[in-house]
Protein backbone atom coordinates (compact mmCIF):
# COMPACT_ATOMS: atom_id res chain seq x y z
CA UNK A 1 0.00 0.00 0.00
CA UNK A 2 1.33 3.67 -0.44
CA UNK A 3 2.04 5.82 1.70
CA UNK A 4 0.26 8.78 0.59
CA UNK A 5 -2.36 8.91 -2.19
CA UNK A 6 -2.39 12.60 -4.01
CA UNK A 7 -4.72 14.04 -6.87
CA UNK A 8 -2.65 14.35 -10.20
CA UNK A 9 -0.49 17.03 -9.81
CA UNK A 10 -0.42 20.09 -12.22
CA UNK A 11 2.50 22.35 -13.22
CA UNK A 12 1.66 25.28 -14.39
CA UNK A 13 5.14 26.53 -15.31
CA UNK A 14 7.63 24.32 -17.80
CA UNK A 15 9.50 25.02 -21.16
CA UNK A 16 9.16 22.04 -23.33
CA UNK A 17 11.29 23.93 -25.30
CA UNK A 18 8.93 22.93 -28.67
CA UNK A 19 9.71 24.14 -31.21
CA UNK A 20 13.31 24.97 -31.89
CA UNK A 21 15.07 23.13 -28.31
CA UNK A 22 14.18 19.88 -29.44
CA UNK A 23 17.77 18.94 -28.88
CA UNK A 24 17.08 19.91 -25.03
CA UNK A 25 13.57 18.52 -24.33
CA UNK A 26 10.60 17.68 -26.50
CA UNK A 27 6.54 17.10 -25.30
CA UNK A 28 7.40 13.07 -25.36
CA UNK A 29 10.31 13.55 -22.91
CA UNK A 30 9.45 16.39 -21.18
CA UNK A 31 5.78 14.65 -20.24
CA UNK A 32 7.42 11.51 -19.61
CA UNK A 33 9.51 13.48 -17.12
CA UNK A 34 6.27 14.92 -15.59
CA UNK A 35 4.67 11.58 -14.75
CA UNK A 36 7.42 10.02 -13.22
CA UNK A 37 7.60 13.41 -11.14
CA UNK A 38 3.84 12.94 -10.19
CA UNK A 39 2.52 15.39 -12.64
CA UNK A 40 -0.38 15.02 -14.76
CA UNK A 41 -1.04 18.06 -16.51
CA UNK A 42 1.78 20.55 -17.57
CA UNK A 43 0.96 24.21 -19.54
CA UNK A 44 4.10 25.15 -21.15
CA UNK A 45 5.65 28.54 -21.77
CA UNK A 46 5.84 30.18 -25.30
CA UNK A 47 9.51 31.63 -25.34
CA UNK A 48 10.47 28.79 -27.94
CA UNK A 49 12.34 28.99 -31.42
CA UNK A 50 9.71 30.91 -33.08
CA UNK A 51 8.02 32.24 -29.88
CA UNK A 52 4.29 31.40 -29.63
CA UNK A 53 2.77 34.84 -30.71
CA UNK A 54 1.12 34.28 -33.38
CA UNK A 55 -1.79 31.77 -34.58
CA UNK A 56 -0.10 29.48 -36.69
CA UNK A 57 3.00 28.87 -34.60
CA UNK A 58 0.60 27.76 -31.56
CA UNK A 59 -1.76 25.98 -33.61
CA UNK A 60 2.10 24.24 -34.98
CA UNK A 61 3.00 23.51 -31.46
CA UNK A 62 -0.17 22.23 -30.32
CA UNK A 63 0.10 19.47 -33.17
CA UNK A 64 3.09 18.58 -31.93
CA UNK A 65 1.83 18.28 -28.48
CA UNK A 66 -1.05 16.23 -29.67
CA UNK A 67 1.43 13.65 -31.52
CA UNK A 68 4.03 13.71 -28.56
CA UNK A 69 2.37 14.30 -25.41
CA UNK A 70 2.11 11.53 -22.53
CA UNK A 71 0.00 13.73 -20.01
CA UNK A 72 -2.04 16.53 -20.73
CA UNK A 73 -0.57 19.58 -21.82
CA UNK A 74 -1.91 23.04 -22.49
CA UNK A 75 0.42 25.74 -23.88
CA UNK A 76 0.60 29.87 -23.32
CA UNK A 77 0.86 32.58 -25.84
CA UNK A 78 2.85 34.90 -25.55
CA UNK A 79 2.85 38.90 -25.75
CA UNK A 80 5.17 40.50 -28.71
CA UNK A 81 5.15 44.29 -29.32
CA UNK A 82 5.07 43.78 -33.38
CA UNK A 83 2.51 40.56 -33.13
CA UNK A 84 -0.37 42.37 -30.32
CA UNK A 85 -2.54 42.34 -33.19
CA UNK A 86 -2.96 38.36 -32.98
CA UNK A 87 -4.12 38.06 -29.39
CA UNK A 88 -7.47 37.35 -30.26
CA UNK A 89 -6.13 34.47 -32.78
CA UNK A 90 -4.50 33.39 -30.18
CA UNK A 91 -7.02 33.41 -27.11
CA UNK A 92 -9.03 30.03 -28.60
CA UNK A 93 -5.76 27.84 -28.42
CA UNK A 94 -4.01 28.99 -25.58
CA UNK A 95 -4.45 28.08 -21.69
CA UNK A 96 -3.04 31.62 -20.57
CA UNK A 97 -0.98 34.86 -21.69
CA UNK A 98 2.83 35.24 -20.88
CA UNK A 99 3.95 38.90 -20.41
CA UNK A 100 7.80 38.94 -19.76
CA UNK A 101 8.36 42.26 -17.86
CA UNK A 102 11.90 41.06 -17.42
CA UNK A 103 14.86 40.07 -19.69
CA UNK A 104 14.65 36.92 -21.67
CA UNK A 105 15.12 35.99 -25.38
CA UNK A 106 14.40 36.87 -28.27
CA UNK A 107 11.56 39.53 -28.95
CA UNK A 108 9.01 38.69 -26.38
CA UNK A 109 10.12 41.24 -23.29
CA UNK A 110 7.44 44.01 -23.24
CA UNK A 111 8.55 46.95 -21.62
CA UNK A 112 6.23 49.42 -23.26
CA UNK A 113 2.82 50.88 -21.80
CA UNK A 114 0.80 51.20 -25.26
CA UNK A 115 1.88 47.42 -25.58
CA UNK A 116 0.74 46.30 -22.26
CA UNK A 117 -2.73 48.49 -22.28
CA UNK A 118 -3.54 45.91 -25.35
CA UNK A 119 -2.26 43.01 -23.86
CA UNK A 120 -4.78 43.77 -20.34
CA UNK A 121 -7.66 45.40 -22.68
CA UNK A 122 -7.99 42.33 -25.41
CA UNK A 123 -7.12 39.19 -23.79
CA UNK A 124 -10.43 37.65 -22.16
CA UNK A 125 -11.34 38.61 -18.77
CA UNK A 126 -11.91 34.96 -17.42
CA UNK A 127 -8.35 34.08 -19.02
CA UNK A 128 -5.34 34.16 -16.80
CA UNK A 129 -2.44 36.99 -17.53
CA UNK A 130 0.88 35.60 -16.27
CA UNK A 131 3.68 37.71 -15.95
CA UNK A 132 7.38 37.20 -15.41
CA UNK A 133 8.25 40.43 -12.82
CA UNK A 134 10.92 40.74 -10.94
CA UNK A 135 11.87 43.52 -8.16
CA UNK A 136 10.35 46.80 -9.29
CA UNK A 137 8.63 45.05 -11.83
CA UNK A 138 6.26 43.13 -9.44
CA UNK A 139 4.91 46.54 -8.59
CA UNK A 140 4.30 47.58 -12.28
CA UNK A 141 2.20 43.58 -12.43
CA UNK A 142 0.49 44.85 -9.01
CA UNK A 143 -0.57 48.39 -10.46
CA UNK A 144 -1.92 46.49 -13.62
CA UNK A 145 -4.26 43.97 -11.82
CA UNK A 146 -5.55 47.16 -9.59
CA UNK A 147 -6.01 49.44 -13.18
CA UNK A 148 -7.67 47.16 -15.23
CA UNK A 149 -9.29 45.48 -12.33
CA UNK A 150 -8.17 41.61 -13.85
CA UNK A 151 -6.23 38.92 -12.17
CA UNK A 152 -2.71 38.67 -12.73
CA UNK A 153 -0.16 35.84 -11.90
CA UNK A 154 3.50 36.26 -10.84
CA UNK A 155 5.25 33.51 -11.83
CA UNK A 156 9.25 32.20 -10.21
CA UNK A 157 8.83 34.81 -6.73
CA UNK A 158 11.77 34.49 -5.55
CA UNK A 159 12.84 37.65 -3.02
CA UNK A 160 11.68 38.80 0.21
CA UNK A 161 10.86 42.02 -0.82
CA UNK A 162 8.45 40.67 -4.12
CA UNK A 163 6.80 38.18 -1.76
CA UNK A 164 6.29 40.82 0.95
CA UNK A 165 4.66 43.40 -1.81
CA UNK A 166 2.42 40.53 -3.45
CA UNK A 167 1.27 38.93 0.19
CA UNK A 168 0.09 43.58 0.72
CA UNK A 169 -1.56 43.57 -2.43
CA UNK A 170 -3.36 40.29 -1.77
CA UNK A 171 -3.84 41.79 1.75
CA UNK A 172 -5.82 44.63 0.11
CA UNK A 173 -8.07 42.62 -2.29
CA UNK A 174 -5.75 42.79 -5.53
CA UNK A 175 -6.67 40.31 -7.55
CA UNK A 176 -2.77 38.98 -7.48
CA UNK A 177 -2.34 35.10 -7.48
CA UNK A 178 1.77 34.32 -7.41
CA UNK A 179 3.94 30.67 -7.70
CA UNK A 180 7.32 29.68 -6.29
CA UNK A 181 9.69 27.36 -7.96
CA UNK A 182 11.74 24.64 -5.59
CA UNK A 183 14.84 25.74 -6.83
CA UNK A 184 14.27 29.11 -4.83
CA UNK A 185 13.04 26.99 -1.52
CA UNK A 186 15.54 24.26 -1.44
CA UNK A 187 18.88 26.25 -2.81
CA UNK A 188 20.78 29.45 -2.47
CA UNK A 189 22.98 31.89 -3.28
CA UNK A 190 25.24 29.61 -1.31
CA UNK A 191 24.39 26.87 -3.74
CA UNK A 192 25.22 28.68 -6.75
CA UNK A 193 28.50 29.18 -5.75
CA UNK A 194 29.04 25.64 -5.12
CA UNK A 195 26.81 24.38 -8.94
CA UNK A 196 28.28 27.37 -10.94
CA UNK A 197 26.17 26.77 -14.59
CA UNK A 198 24.24 24.29 -13.45
CA UNK A 199 22.97 26.74 -10.94
CA UNK A 200 22.10 29.77 -13.01
CA UNK A 201 18.50 30.29 -13.51
CA UNK A 202 16.40 33.03 -13.65
CA UNK A 203 15.56 34.56 -11.22
CA UNK A 204 18.45 33.90 -10.06
CA UNK A 205 19.15 31.99 -6.42
CA UNK A 206 18.47 34.39 -3.66
CA UNK A 207 19.91 35.09 -0.40
CA UNK A 208 18.83 32.76 2.90
CA UNK A 209 16.66 35.33 3.96
CA UNK A 210 14.93 35.29 0.77
CA UNK A 211 14.74 31.42 1.22
CA UNK A 212 13.36 31.84 4.71
CA UNK A 213 10.89 34.41 3.38
CA UNK A 214 9.54 32.59 0.57
CA UNK A 215 8.70 29.51 3.26
CA UNK A 216 6.74 31.78 5.52
CA UNK A 217 4.49 33.10 3.09
CA UNK A 218 4.18 29.52 1.06
CA UNK A 219 3.37 28.37 5.12
CA UNK A 220 0.90 31.45 5.47
CA UNK A 221 -1.21 31.20 2.69
CA UNK A 222 0.39 33.99 0.60
CA UNK A 223 1.97 31.38 -1.89
CA UNK A 224 -0.92 29.86 -4.47
CA UNK A 225 1.03 27.37 -6.64
CA UNK A 226 4.19 25.16 -6.56
CA UNK A 227 5.74 25.62 -9.98
CA UNK A 228 8.89 23.98 -11.75
CA UNK A 229 9.78 26.63 -14.32
CA UNK A 230 11.47 23.28 -15.62
CA UNK A 231 13.64 24.59 -18.13
CA UNK A 232 16.12 22.18 -19.55
CA UNK A 233 19.58 22.60 -21.04
CA UNK A 234 22.32 20.06 -22.74
CA UNK A 235 25.11 19.71 -19.94
CA UNK A 236 27.39 20.81 -23.16
CA UNK A 237 25.52 23.83 -23.10
CA UNK A 238 25.86 24.66 -19.61
CA UNK A 239 29.40 24.08 -19.45
CA UNK A 240 30.03 25.90 -22.93
CA UNK A 241 31.27 29.76 -23.11
CA UNK A 242 27.73 30.82 -22.60
CA UNK A 243 25.75 28.82 -20.49
CA UNK A 244 22.13 29.46 -20.85
CA UNK A 245 20.53 29.78 -17.70
CA UNK A 246 17.48 27.33 -16.60
CA UNK A 247 17.40 24.49 -14.71
CA UNK A 248 15.23 20.93 -14.92
CA UNK A 249 12.65 20.20 -12.29
CA UNK A 250 9.78 18.36 -13.36
CA UNK A 251 10.86 15.08 -11.42
CA UNK A 252 12.66 16.44 -7.95
CA UNK A 253 9.51 18.92 -7.24
CA UNK A 254 7.13 16.74 -5.62
CA UNK A 255 10.11 14.91 -3.95
CA UNK A 256 11.55 18.04 -2.77
CA UNK A 257 8.57 19.16 -1.04
CA UNK A 258 7.57 15.98 0.45
CA UNK A 259 10.75 16.96 2.45
CA UNK A 260 8.58 19.37 4.02
CA UNK A 261 5.88 16.80 4.69
CA UNK A 262 8.13 14.63 6.18
CA UNK A 263 9.83 16.94 8.81
CA UNK A 264 6.44 18.24 9.73
CA UNK A 265 6.83 21.69 8.62
CA UNK A 266 4.13 20.86 5.40
CA UNK A 267 0.67 19.98 5.84
CA UNK A 268 -0.40 17.68 3.05
CA UNK A 269 -3.63 19.28 2.57
CA UNK A 270 -1.64 22.58 1.74
CA UNK A 271 0.67 21.16 -0.34
CA UNK A 272 -2.45 19.42 -2.53
CA UNK A 273 -3.58 23.13 -2.56
CA UNK A 274 0.27 24.24 -3.63
CA UNK A 275 0.33 21.85 -6.34
CA UNK A 276 -3.30 20.74 -7.59
CA UNK A 277 -5.97 22.52 -6.04
CA UNK A 278 -4.89 26.17 -6.83
CA UNK A 279 -3.44 25.58 -10.07
CA UNK A 280 -6.79 24.26 -11.80
CA UNK A 281 -8.79 26.92 -9.81
CA UNK A 282 -6.48 29.72 -11.22
CA UNK A 283 -6.48 28.60 -14.62
CA UNK A 284 -9.89 27.48 -14.91
CA UNK A 285 -8.50 23.83 -15.64
CA UNK A 286 -11.21 20.84 -15.94
CA UNK A 287 -10.75 17.78 -13.59
CA UNK A 288 -8.87 14.45 -14.95
CA UNK A 289 -10.88 11.65 -13.38
CA UNK A 290 -10.00 8.50 -11.86
CA UNK A 291 -6.40 9.96 -11.43
CA UNK A 292 -3.90 9.67 -8.83
CA UNK A 293 -0.56 9.95 -7.80
CA UNK A 294 1.12 6.93 -5.28
CA UNK A 295 3.70 8.02 -2.86
CA UNK A 296 6.61 6.37 -0.67
CA UNK A 297 7.25 8.29 1.76
CA UNK A 298 10.77 7.00 1.80
CA UNK A 299 13.45 9.11 2.15
CA UNK A 300 16.26 8.92 -0.86
CA UNK A 301 19.28 11.17 -2.04
CA UNK A 302 18.55 12.54 -5.40
CA UNK A 303 21.42 10.81 -8.01
CA UNK A 304 22.58 13.12 -10.08
CA UNK A 305 21.66 11.18 -13.78
CA UNK A 306 19.18 8.85 -14.38
CA UNK A 307 16.55 10.82 -15.11
CA UNK A 308 13.77 10.92 -17.90
CA UNK A 309 14.54 14.65 -19.17
CA UNK A 310 16.35 14.47 -22.07
CA UNK A 311 19.16 16.55 -20.74
CA UNK A 312 19.52 13.99 -17.87
CA UNK A 313 21.23 16.08 -14.93
CA UNK A 314 19.64 18.07 -11.68
CA UNK A 315 20.83 20.75 -9.77
CA UNK A 316 19.58 18.98 -6.37
CA UNK A 317 21.81 15.99 -6.81
CA UNK A 318 22.86 14.98 -3.47
CA UNK A 319 19.97 16.63 -1.47
CA UNK A 320 17.53 13.94 0.88
CA UNK A 321 13.87 13.92 -0.30
CA UNK A 322 11.23 13.32 1.66
CA UNK A 323 9.34 10.39 -0.40
CA UNK A 324 9.28 8.93 -4.43
CA UNK A 325 6.21 8.31 -6.92
CA UNK A 326 5.73 4.92 -6.95
CA UNK A 327 3.00 4.80 -9.45
CA UNK A 328 0.25 7.71 -11.50
CA UNK A 329 -2.85 6.30 -12.56
CA UNK A 330 -4.25 9.01 -15.19
CA UNK A 331 -7.82 8.74 -16.33
CA UNK A 332 -7.91 4.80 -14.94
CA UNK A 333 -4.70 3.93 -16.62
CA UNK A 334 -1.00 3.32 -15.30
CA UNK A 335 1.13 5.35 -16.61
CA UNK A 336 4.12 5.09 -14.84
CA UNK A 337 4.95 2.42 -12.29
CA UNK A 338 8.26 1.51 -10.50
CA UNK A 339 10.79 4.26 -12.52
CA UNK A 340 9.24 2.88 -15.90
CA UNK A 341 6.87 5.45 -18.07
CA UNK A 342 4.13 3.33 -19.54
CA UNK A 343 2.20 6.22 -20.91
CA UNK A 344 2.85 6.13 -24.81
CA UNK A 345 3.58 9.26 -26.76
CA UNK A 346 0.22 11.03 -28.07
CA UNK A 347 -1.60 9.37 -24.82
CA UNK A 348 -2.12 12.73 -23.51
CA UNK A 349 -4.43 15.31 -24.02
CA UNK A 350 -3.68 18.82 -25.72
CA UNK A 351 -5.76 22.32 -23.57
CA UNK A 352 -6.85 24.42 -25.35
CA UNK A 353 -8.66 28.30 -24.65
CA UNK A 354 -12.11 26.18 -25.61
CA UNK A 355 -11.37 23.32 -22.79
CA UNK A 356 -11.05 25.57 -19.89
CA UNK A 357 -14.02 25.75 -16.70
CA UNK A 358 -14.37 29.05 -17.01
CA UNK A 359 -15.88 29.57 -21.11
Amino acid sequence: MPDLILPGLIDVHTHLRVPGGEHKEDFATGTAAALAGGVTMVLAMPNTNPPLTTPDALAAALRAAAAGARCDVGLYAGASREDVTHLSGLAGQAVALKIYLNDTFGKLRVDDLPTLAVCFQAWPRERVIALHAERQSVAVAIGLAAVYDRPVHIVHVSRREEIELIADAKGRGLPVTCEVSPHHLFLSAADAARLGPLGDMRPVLGTAEDVAALWAHLLGGTVDCIATDHAPHTLDEKRGPNPPPGVPGLETSLPLMLTAVADGRLPVERLTALMHDNPRRIFGLRAQPDTRVEVDMTPWTIPATGWQTKCDWTPFAGLTAGGRVRRVVLRGQIVYEDGAVLAVPGSGQVINGAGLERD
